[in-house]
Formats: C-alpha cells, sequence, structure tokens
C-alpha cells in the first residue's frame, strides 16, 4: 500500500505529490482559464470513484491555487440505498471539515419536468429517465452555485467517459460536433426557477468544467486505491441495458488490450477537434461579415448572390452557422439541402417558416431573417 499522504500535506509540499498531482496541476497552468487562481469552485460529488479522485486532487492542489471548495451530492430517488449512502458520505464529508450539500430529486410519474420520474429501466424510457435526472442535477447545482456565488461547477467525467460518448455518437452517425462532446469547459445554463434577487449572484454566466479529462477511469481506481477514499458504488452502472454500460464492459476494454491508453488517445483526440471547430467558427464570422447587409437588425441579411457564389457545401456550412447565430437552432441535414436546391440562380423567390416563429425569406439579391413577434403567419 503506498503511503498515505494528507491533503494538507500534499498541498503544502509538491515535492510529494504523485504524478497524477503532478499531471492535473501541470494541465491547469497550461488551461489557467479552466480553474482560475483563487475561484470559489463547487463540486458534484456522486460518490463514485471518479468524484472521490477528483475531490482528492483538488484537496491536494487548494492550498497552492487558493481555490474554495463547496460539495454538493444529489439522489434521485431512484435506487432504495441511495439515501443510505448519501447520509453515509455527508458524515464522511463533515469528517473531513468539507462543506457538502445533499439534495434529493421529488419523484413522481406524471411527466412534470421538475421532478424525475421513476420510469423503466430499458429501452427508450430508461434513455429518458437518465436525461431527465441529468437535467434536474445541472439545474439543481446551478441553483447551488447561485446560492453561493460559485462560477465554477465542476463534474468527474474523465477520458472513459469521453471515449464512450464519442464511439456511440460515432455509430449513431452523429456530426462532428458530436465527436467534439464533453468539451472541458461549456457556459452551464441556469435554471427557469431563479433564487431570489436578495441571495448573492455571480458577476458572471455559471461554467460547468471538467478537470479530470486528463485521467482514465483506470487513473481514478488507481488514486482512490493508493488513498484508501471510500467508494460508494451504483448498482446501474452494471446494467447493460444501458447502451452505454455495454460499451463500458465490452468495447472499450477490448480497444485497450489492443491499443493501451486507448481511452487517453480517444479523448484527446475529441479535444483537438473541439479546437479545430472553435477556428471554423471564427472563420464563418469572418465570412458572414463579408456577406452582411445592412438593415433593422443589422445582421440579419444576407447578399444572395455571394452566398451562392460559394460551393454547396460552403453555402451549406454558411447558412447552419448563421441560422444558429440568430434563432439558436440550425437547420437539419435534410430540410438543409432543400433550402439550397430552392436558393440557386434559377429559382425565384421563396420563404421558409422555421422553429420559434422565425421566417426565413429570400428575393432576387438577399436572405432576410425576421421573427413573427406577434405570433402571425
Amino acid at each position: 500500500m503506498a503511503e498515505l499522504i494528507l491533503p494538507s500535506e500534499a498541498g503544502s509540499d509538491p515535492a510529494r505529490w504523485s504524478a497524477e498531482q503532478h499531471r492535473l496541476h501541470r494541465h491547469l497552468r497550461r488551461q489557467p482559464q479552466l480553474l482560475p487562481q483563487g475561484a470559489s469552485l463547487l463540486l458534484a460529488i456522486s460518490g463514485g470513484q471518479d468524484s472521490m479522485a477528483m475531490l482528492a486532487l483538488l484537496r491536494d492542489l487548494q492550498p497552492l491555487h487558493g481555490w474554495t471548495l463547496r460539495l454538493w451530492h444529489g439522489d434521485h430517488g431512484w435506487r432504495a440505498e441511495g439515501s443510505r449512502q448519501a447520509q453515509e458520505l455527508a458524515a464522511w464529508a463533515q469528517g473531513q471539515g468539507l462543506l457538502l450539500h445533499t439534495e434529493r430529486a421529488q419523484t413522481s410519474g406524471n411527466g412534470d419536468s421538475n421532478s424525475v420520474s421513476s420510469g423503466s429501466s430499458s429501452g427508450s424510457s430508461s434513455g429518458n429517465r437518465e436525461a431527465i435526472g441529468r437535467q434536474w442535477r445541472y439545474d439543481a447545482l446551478a441553483q447551488e452555485a447561485l446560492r453561493h456565488g460559485c462560477r465554477h461547477v465542476l463534474t468527474a467525467h474523465t477520458a472513459s467517459d469521453r471515449a464512450e460518448t464519442i464511439l456511440l455518437n460515432l455509430a449513431r452517425g452523429s456530426h462532428r460536433r458530436g465527436l467534439a462532446s464533453l468539451r472541458a469547459s461549456r457556459p452551464l445554463a441556469c435554471p427557469s426557477h431563479q433564487p431570489p434577487a436578495s441571495q448573492p449572484q455571480p458577476d458572471s454566466a455559471l461554467l460547468l468544467v471538467r478537470p479530470l479529462l486528463i485521467f482514465s477511469r483506470a487513473d481514478t481506481a488507481r488514486i482512490c486505491q493508493q488513498r484508501e477514499l471510500p467508494i460508494w458504488l451504483d448498482p446501474s452502472n452494471d446494467n447493460e441495458r444501458l447502451s452505454r454500460n455495454r460499451v463500458r464492459a465490452a468495447v472499450l476494454p477490448v480497444l485497450e488490450a489492443l491499443h493501451p491508453g486507448a481511452s487517453l488517445r480517444i479523448s484527446a483526440q475529441a479535444e483537438r477537434l473541439a479546437a479545430e471547430l472553435e477556428q471554423q467558427q471564427e472563420l464563418l464570422d469572418l465570412a458572414l461579415a463579408a456577406l452582411t447587409l445592412g438593415g433593422d437588425s443589422g445582421q440579419s441579411t444576407l447578399a444572395r448572390r455571394g452566398l451562392l457564389a460559394l460551393s454547396a457545401a460552403g453555402q451549406r456550412r454558411l447558412l447552419r452557422h448563421w441560422l444558429e447565430r440568430h434563432t439558436g437552432r440550425g437547420l437539419e441535414s435534410q430540410p438543409l439541402d432543400i433550402l439550397i436546391e430552392r436558393l440557386a440562380a434559377n429559382r425565384g423567390p421563396g420563404r421558409l417558416c422555421l422553429a420559434d416563429r422565425w421566417h426565413l425569406l429570400w428575393e432576387r439579391t438577399t436572405l432576410k431573417l425576421i421573427r413573427d413577434v406577434e405570433g402571425h403567419g
């Protein structure tokens, strides 16, 4: 058994850090925007090996980075042992001098969007339940962050989690965005029910941060074992009726046996692809600026002839970006292809009704986006 290093000892003496501690520290130094010096961090702690390893590593680095750590644990109410595990985790955190808030979802079978339905454990019902549970967790985390003025909300997703997501999205024929899933950081939407104005508010938008994407699940298991950390298991992770669990149990082990470190390389490739997509977004903004005409909204009118001078692929990408930028959503591939055909130089004016009362109109020389605020056609 490796020497047990207490968080205070490890944080005050980097010379005694493990390889994992040094790896995370270097990662955060290269990307200081992920977890800035002195930030207030809210950690989502399930009690599983990944979140416990994240907590241990961040406690080690806390004295050097000056963070304030708060912990949140959510119980969906799906498992009989969930309440007991939440109590045990809370007792352990209290013994460690940690600030932990536990929250239990209100379960119902009425489909209320503010509740977590028990649902079925297989097929689409299971997927729907997982999606509802995930939304509840993020809403609850956002509420807790707003209450305490924490801008950074942390989850313990690892490279293994991202590799599973990428493989599933690849099998579904996902767009490249799906292959760049589980970003290291992304905005976290605030829930619909905002806290009272009397409660403290953060200075800027909430961020969801995943600091463990440079570690595999094998890494977090080793950290927990070396540090003798308690772990609370979730039996649903063994349910192979869930597609992610089947990939975890049957696919990734084969890839790791063939190419050790496969999860880390797949995750790193997703990070590179995400960076390329960001660069493409910047180029698309420049292209849109060149095609944008004046108008009431300033940036909602494009030059049709300039757009048609591009290749079909270029038109498709630029139109998707333009629509997403103004309406908040793009067109799927099939309706986008139909739109490209209708915009051909030999076709006349036209109109396309979009979601949320948005309309796309095109004349001989222009394309214009307008919104029907009053709800009239």
